[in-house]
């Protein structure tokens, strides 16, 4: 099942979308917002997916305005917004080109922040930056939405359960200049860290078939620049911890609302000939090899777009792809 929010009002108006993303169907008389449907997922779940069955056999729907800017992020707000660092070669990567060790606990013990969930930007919306000095960077990345999970939930409790609702693309825009001054007051980020991007649906687990092992989608995330590739890493390939893992990681200690989104950070491969997703990335690389990095962070006008195919070549959450201006 495909699920989307069109542009209306602070929360959305919910929409199931078809196989194809070529149509969209309102179901108010199911659920008016994403958010609704999974407060009360086991009552209205069955509903939307009988809904979905009818939309794909072409008996109803309007045309999915998704190129057009009519959709926003499938939860245009979230109560929680966490998100990890599941591929920890390139967590190795970011502190080898700062001539830093990386502690041997980051292999064992994920590393996860709490982003802004007030406000996120739709698939096609620009993305507004200040200034271009502070390194404005994409992050091309998978998502999970949650069911409620109960605090010291274990990884192999939220896989029984099947407390993974929903997946998405993420794209965790980043302002690089202005993260190390944040990270050397040991709180974390915030000022570098501004609104994220996501894909115009969210799906539930099956729609990724064999490509879904309960924990990881294995499929590649391809991310390019203005037309240019940038990067096509396997998303299943060197997650050194999958969602049902960040998941009990994050619920350790609180309890995860229905809707909670998290994140799997940059997807990263030890294979570097699958490219990157992220300039930062790039740039590390270049410092190893060159002593500098070469690659500029984007600039006004520079286009950025991330999308996830399945084994046909079908656009599975739809794209990404906003332009960066001055805000």
């Amino acid at each position: 099942m495909k699920l989307a929010s069109l542009k209306g009002g602070r929360d959305g108006r919910l929409v199931i979308v078809s196989h194809d993303l070529s149509r969209c169907q309102l179901v108010p008389q199911i659920a008016a917002t994403l958010q609704q449907a999974l407060e009360r997922w086991e009552e209205f779940a069955p509903r939307l997916q009988e809904a979905y069955g009818e939309l794909n056999a072409g008996r109803h729907g309007e045309a999915f305005p998704a190129a057009s800017g009519g959709v926003a992020s499938p939860l245009p707000r979230a109560f929680h917004w966490v998100d990890g660092s599941a591929y920890v070669t390139h967590v190795e990567l970011v502190r080898k080109a700062r001539g830093v060790e990386m502690p041997p606990s980051f292999w064992t013990d994920p590393l996860v922040y709490q982003g802004g969930g007030d406000d996120f930007l739709g698939p096609s919306d620009d993305a507004p930056f200040l200034s271009e000095d502070w390194g404005i960077d994409l992050e091309a990345e998978v998502a999970v939405i949650t069911a409620d999970v109960g605090m010291g939930s274990s990884a192999e409790l939220v896989r029984k359960r099947h407390d993974i609702r929903l997946l998405m693309l993420v794209n965790d825009w980043t302002l690089r200049n202005l993260t190390p001054a944040e990270l050397a007051k040991g709180f974390g980020f915030y000022q570098s860290k501004p609104a994220t991007g996501f894909s115009p649906v969210a799906v539930t687990p099956d729609e990724l078939g064999t490509a879904w092992d309960g924990g990881k989608a294995s499929l590649p995330l391809c991310s390019s620049i203005n037309g240019r590739r940038l990067g096509a890493p396997e998303a299943g390939v060197d997650m050194t911890f999958d969602f049902p893992t960040l998941i009990a990681h994050c619920a350790k200690t609180r309890n995860l609302r229905a809707g909670t989104i998290v994140g799997s950070g940059t997807v990263s491969n030890q294979d570097r000939s699958k490219g990157a997703s992220c300039l930062a990335e790039v740039r590390m690389l270049e410092t190893i090899a060159q002593g500098k990095p070469v690659t500029p962070f984007l600039k006004f006008g520079d286009r950025v777009r991330i999308e996830m195919c399945d084994a046909q070549g079908q656009s599975i959450f739809g794209a990404i792809e906003q332009k960066v201006v001055r805000g």
